[in-house]
Parts: structure tokens; C-alpha cells; sequence
């Protein structure tokens, strides 16, 4: 430790006595001792470890002392190996997940095999009921209502959204891509959502996003049908339908059911 150097302008104003002479001898006796962080108590039970600075005793350090049992030693071990397999027990499933191996039996399907062969031409490409008449109406008024404002209800992407200022135009249903997608790709694009176009899960329930699919399949015949998929009997171009209500521009036109019109004609 370097000897403090004597001050040069006021040595008699130093607060030692014997101005800066004592304080140089003062630091060289000084030299070996080391400089405590805290000042230490003589009566202080606390241990000391090399340093001089007090170290106050960890809760385990009984089990370090030679008086402590060996039965206790083996207790402690026991606890904390308990606990530590308890608490990575607690994510075992989060890491080991259900799952089927490949070509391995399952009780789920009455054939008993996991691996399952694709239905149609695509993946997916099934409805899980019939469509009937009534299918493809209530799919036609939920599409008329969640779909054709921004996909019109041609299904051309020319809606009422888009030709005003949208940044995005949704794709035509007409095109190669869609009219060759599966039935399931409709159907997860109305539940998960598809680019900017946010899910409608919550608004759509699983039988009426269904019946959309079965419409929006339905959609491409009707621009793009020719004359051997026209049922025979039918007229080219059809007949217009007749109002029974011609509707307020607020409300839709309520068609007159066939029956009815096919009574008035008659009579």
C-alpha cells in the first residue's frame, strides 16, 4: 500500500495531529490488514470466513456438522428428490401428447386402424350430410348475409366492400384454384380465418357454415354451367321468378312458393 504523500500548501491543517507526517505513519502500519466492508463486532456470534467479513449461516448447514445423524442426511436427500420429480411431473402432458403411431391399432373406428384412406379426390372433400333444397337455401342466406359483402353474391369478389376502397379484393369462387379446392378448405377458411379476412366462428355456427360450403359449391355451376347440366324440362334462360312481395329496399322480395304459382296459373 503506497505511503500517503505529504501535503505540500497546509499540513498544519490536517485533522490529525500530527498534520500529515502521522498520517503517513498511520497507513504504512496499516499495511497487511485488510479493509473491512462493515465494521466488525467483537461480541459478534456470526461466523467469518478468510476475508474477516461476518457470514451468516445457511439453513442447511446442520446437515454439514458432524453431530448430525446420517438417518436425517438420507430424510433431506429424499425430500428434495420428491420434490424435484414432482414438479417436472406437472408439464408431462404438455410434452407427451396423445397420439396414434403409425399403423397402430385404434378403438375409434370400428376397422381398428389409425391410418385412415383419403375420401374423395381431396382430402377433405366430402360433405358430412346431404345437401338438399333446403341445404342450399339456408347456405344462400347465411352467405348473403356474412359473405356477399365482400364476395358479392356471385361469388366474383366484386362486393360492396372491396368497390369501395378495401386494400384487398377477395378471390373469385370461379377460378381454377377454388373450383378445384376441397370442401374442408371453405369450411376451415370460415373458422380459422384466411389473411386479412378474420374468422367467423363465433358468428357462423358448424351446420350453417356447412351449408355455405354446399352454396359456395353450388356457385361456380351457376356462372359457368353448360347446357347438358341443365336439368331436362327446364327452360333456357329460366323463367323469372314471381314476388309475392316486392320487398321495400330495406327488406328483401319474398318469391311466391311454386305451388302457389302453379295454383294461380291453373285457375
Amino acid at each position: 500500500m503506497p505511503l500517503l504523500q505529504q501535503s505540500r500548501r497546509h499540513p498544519e491543517r490536517s485533522r490529525f495531529p500530527g498534520g500529515a507526517k502521522d498520517l503517513a505513519s498511520i497507513a504504512s502500519g496499516l499495511v497487511g490488514y485488510p479493509l473491512l466492508a462493515r465494521p466488525l463486532c467483537k461480541n459478534s456470534s456470526e461466523p467469518v470466513d478468510g476475508s474477516g467479513i461476518p457470514q451468516k449461516p445457511v439453513p442447511w448447514a446442520f446437515l454439514s456438522a458432524p453431530s448430525c445423524p446420517s438417518w436425517l442426511k438420507l430424510f433431506a436427500v429424499s425430500v428434495i428428490f420428491t420434490a424435484i420429480t414432482l414438479t417436472t411431473a406437472c408439464r408431462i402432458d404438455m410434452h407427451v401428447q396423445p397420439r396414434q403411431n403409425p399403423l397402430s391399432r385404434s378403438d375409434f373406428y370400428a376397422d381398428q386402424r389409425s391410418a385412415r384412406q383419403k375420401i374423395g379426390n381431396n382430402p377433405g372433400d366430402v360433405m358430412p350430410f346431404p345437401v338438399t333444397k333446403e341445404v342450399l337455401a339456408r347456405g344462400r342466406e347465411r352467405f348473403n348475409i356474412f359473405c356477399a359483402p365482400c364476395h358479392s353474391r356471385l361469388g366474383d369478389g366484386n362486393g360492396f366492400v372491396p368497390s369501395r376502397g378495401f386494400p384487398r379484393k377477395p378471390p373469385s369462387y370461379h377460378i381454377e384454384r377454388l373450383r378445384k379446392a376441397s370442401l374442408g378448405y371453405f369450411f376451415s377458411v370460415m373458422t380459422e380465418g384466411f389473411g386479412i379476412m378474420p374468422d367467423y366462428a363465433s358468428q357462423i355456427s358448424p351446420q350453417d357454415r356447412w351449408d355455405i360450403v354446399a352454396y359456395v359449391r353450388a356457385l361456380p355451376l351457376s356462372q359457368n354451367a353448360a347446357k347438358a347440366d341443365v336439368p331436362d324440362g327446364q327452360k333456357i334462360p329460366s323463367e323469372p321468378p314471381n314476388f309475392r312481395d316486392p320487398g321495400t329496399g330495406a327488406s328483401l322480395p319474398v318469391v311466391t312458393p311454386e305451388s302457389n304459382s302453379k295454383s294461380e296459373e291453373q285457375q
